[in-house]
This record gives C-alpha cells, sequence and structure tokens, in this order.
C-alpha cells in the first residue's frame, strides 16, 4: 500500500529520548508519508529543528507566534490523518492532560478531533507517579493510544520499569498499522517461550537458572508491535511480562513441553526463547530435607527436550535458541538439523554483555539455508527486531 500523499505531523518534546524522534521521522519520510515536524521549545533544547528538516525535507514549526500563520494549529489539527507525540514526556502530558495550548503543538491537541499516537517517556519514578498515570488515563480516555513506555536502560542508568520510550521501529509499526498499512505479521499467531523453569527437590528448593526472560519478552514485543497475536509460554520470572499478549505461566520442563505444544495449535511461528532447565531429580521430597543432616547426593534425569518433541503444525516457522560456551557454532548446527528448525539463533552464556540477565545480546542467527547472520552487541529490543526482519520471508 503507497503512503505518497498521505499526511501525519510528528510532534516532538523535550526529553532525552528525542535522538530516537530523528529516526522516526526519516522511517516516516521513507513509507513516503508527507511528515510536518513540530517541536516544543524544550525539544530544541536537545535535537536542533534544522535537524528534523533534513530527514523530512520540510520545514519545523516551533512557535505559535510565526508570521503568516496565524492559524497553523488549526491547519494541523484538522488536515493530517495522524498526529504522533514522540517523546511525550511527563510534564508534556500534564500540560496536554490539562486542555492547555500555550505552545503550537498543545494548541493543535487541543483543536484535534483525530487520532493521536503518544510515546511516553521519562524516569521510571516519574511514570510511575499517580499524578502521570491520572494524565495517561485522561488522555486515553479522549481516545489517544499510547505506545509504550519499556523498559530497560534509562539516561541516568538501568532500571526494570517502564519508563523507556519505545524503539522508532515499534512506534512505525503502530503508525502503520493505524494508517491501514499492514505487516507480515498481521494477524498472525506467534508463541514466544520465555524465562527458566523449575524442577523441585522438595518443596522449597530447585533446580533452575538465571535466565530472566527478557529475550523472549523483547520477541513478544516485536510480534505485538507488528500486530501478531502473541501467546507467551513463561517460566518463573521476577520481571513484568509485556502487555497486549497472551500470557500462560508455567512452572516445570514439562509444564512448558505441554504448554507449548497447546499453543502451536493453528501457529504460524515459534520462537523458543526460553532457558528451561535440563535436569531434574529421580525423586522429589515431600518434605524439606533438614541441612543438619549434612551431605545430600542428587541422582538427576535429563528433562524432555522440548523442542526435539514437539509435534510441528503445517507451515509453522519454527525458530529455536542456542545458549552455549565457547564456540558453539558446530553444536548449533546440529540442533538446526537434529530438531527440524528453520532458525537457530545462537549465543555465548559468557560473552560480556550476552549471557543471563542482561539488557543487551550477542547473537548468530543461523538458517537451513546455510546464510549466517553474525549480529553486534545490541539492545535485546533491537535484537528481537534484526530476528524478526530476518525471518519474515518463510512465514508461509
Amino acid at each position: 500500500m503507497s503512503l505518497a500523499g498521505r499526511h501525519v505531523v510528528l510532534g516532538v518534546s523535550g526529553g532525552i529520548a528525542c535522538y530516537k524522534s530523528c529516526l522516526l521521522a526519516r522511517r516516516l519520510t521513507e513509507h513516503g508519508l508527507t511528515v510536518d515536524v513540530v517541536m516544543t521549545a524544550a525539544a530544541t533544547e536537545f535535537i536542533r529543528p534544522l535537524t528534523f528538516e533534513a530527514l523530512t525535507g520540510r520545514p519545523v514549526l516551533t512557535s505559535l507566534w510565526e508570521r503568516g500563520r496565524a492559524l497553523a494549529h488549526i491547519g494541523l489539527a484538522k488536515q493530517p490523518e495522524l498526529v504522533v507525540v514522540a517523546p511525550a514526556t511527563a510534564h508534556f502530558l500534564a500540560r496536554a492532560a490539562m486542555g492547555m495550548a500555550d505552545d503550537l503543538l498543545t494548541a493543535i491537541l487541543l483543536a484535534r478531533t483525530g487520532p493521536v499516537l503518544a510515546a511516553p517517556a521519562m524516569n521510571d519514578a516519574m511514570y510511575a507517579h499517580p499524578a502521570t498515570r491520572a494524565n495517561l488515563q485522561t488522555l486515553a480516555a479522549r481516545g489517544w493510544e499510547l505506545i509504550g513506555p519499556e523498559r530497560g536502560a534509562l539516561a541516568e542508568g538501568p532500571s526494570e520499569r517502564p519508563g523507556r520510550m519505545s524503539e522508532a521501529e515499534t512506534i512505525l509499526a503502530a503508525v502503520l498499522r493505524r494508517l491501514g498499512v499492514e505487516s507480515r505479521w498481521t494477524g498472525r499467531k506467534v508463541v514466544v517461550s520465555a524465562g527458566p523453569t523449575r524442577e523441585h527437590l522438595d518443596p522449597v528448593r530447585v533446580i533452575t537458572n538465571p535466565s530472566s526472560g527478557r529475550m523472549g519478552f523483547a520477541l513478544a514485543e516485536a510480534a505485538r508491535d507488528r500486530g501478531a497475536r502473541v501467546v507467551l509460554v513463561l517460566g518463573p520470572t521476577p520481571l513484568a511480562p509485556p502487555g497486549g499478549v497472551d500470557i500462560v505461566r508455567v512452572e516445570t520442563t514439562a509444564d512448558m513441553q505441554q504448554a507449548v505444544q497447546t499453543a502451536l495449535t493453528g501457529a504460524d511461528a515459534l520462537f523458543m526463547a526460553a532457558a528451561p532447565a535440563d535436569y531434574r531429580p529421580i525423586k522429589s521430597a515431600d518434605h524439606k530435607r533438614p541441612r543438619a543432616k549434612g551431605r545430600l547426593s542428587l541422582a538427576l534425569a535429563p528433562t524432555a527436550d522440548i523442542l526435539a518433541s514437539l509435534k510441528r503444525p503445517a507451515n509453522c516457522l519454527m525458530v529455536g535458541f542456542a545458549l552455549e560456551t565457547g564456540n558453539g557454532l558446530d553444536r548449533a548446527r546440529v540442533k538446526l538439523r537434529q530438531k527440524r528448525l528453520d532458525y537457530v539463533v545462537l549465543n555465548d552464556a559468557q560473552e560480556p554483555g550476552a549471557g543471563f540477565d542482561v539488557t543487551t545480546n550477542k547473537v548468530t542467527l543461523l538458517s537451513r539455508s546455510g546464510a549466517d547472520l553474525a549480529l553486534p552487541l545490541l539492545d535485546k529490543r533491537d535484537v528481537a527486531q534484526r530476528i524478526l526482519d530476518a525471518v519474515e520471508h518463510d512465514l508461509s
């Protein structure tokens, strides 16, 4: 579907996430859209208007008081098919919720009756504050669609709470959906597994691993944002799972095996990103064994190989993950062949920034065709986007 001649406004308020808005402006323009960028005064402290003008080929608007444009806010409220605000800072959201019109962007929004998308971006404590939550509820009740925010690194450091602005590709996907443009993932059923599993020694002790589920979460979010119906089979993790997906919680490897097999009914793709426990105790005690009894010897048996055991639906894309140590390419290729997978995502548990419980990853995507794709160290959200880009042509 051509987007040439279709018109959107990109509103930019003043936060460090402005740098992502530059990529968003470029990507919107690459799709043929006419993009008018409207910046608040605070936004110009982070990015110069000239940057957006170079990216969109159109003058950037920053003021209500520009000569010859006395009614610009009325035209820009009525003409565009969509107004997108990214980033939408806590201060900007508060002004919009109050109905203020003290600059060009808030005046446009107060006069607008059509759809508005907003990508909140702020410190995680500011996002969690009751005032911000109330403002977001007010704007959602007026019909605004909110994109994110996500968990992950903020300007001041790592965070496990929402606050980080969604990536440009995620916002772009929401824009394209709102404009009626479908991706290859639209309407597809995608199953993603994430997190560890636990095998109980007794009621309080388990065999498990440090998997956080972040890579699976990133894949679920990326598929969701491209229009897929996502089922996330989730092992025990303290992290909050993404919204907008169906969650199936499991405990043991056997639980995950059954849940994934059930979820595969009618599925178009499986991303087996979980790290199920490979061993279970042959005997599990009914009561906690006191430490005072001294040394404990365990007899362990391998758990089921979930991917190898699955009954694969016809035309379902199967993507496995291989977490290895050292040079795991040969072992990953064996998994690819023996488990009849379309792709295997290989990463090294000992690679700095790419093991368990980190927000980044460095992977190699192996395919049946032999065309391997080695990615540099990236945020897991970026890794997920690259994986979906690479495999989507194999969707039947």
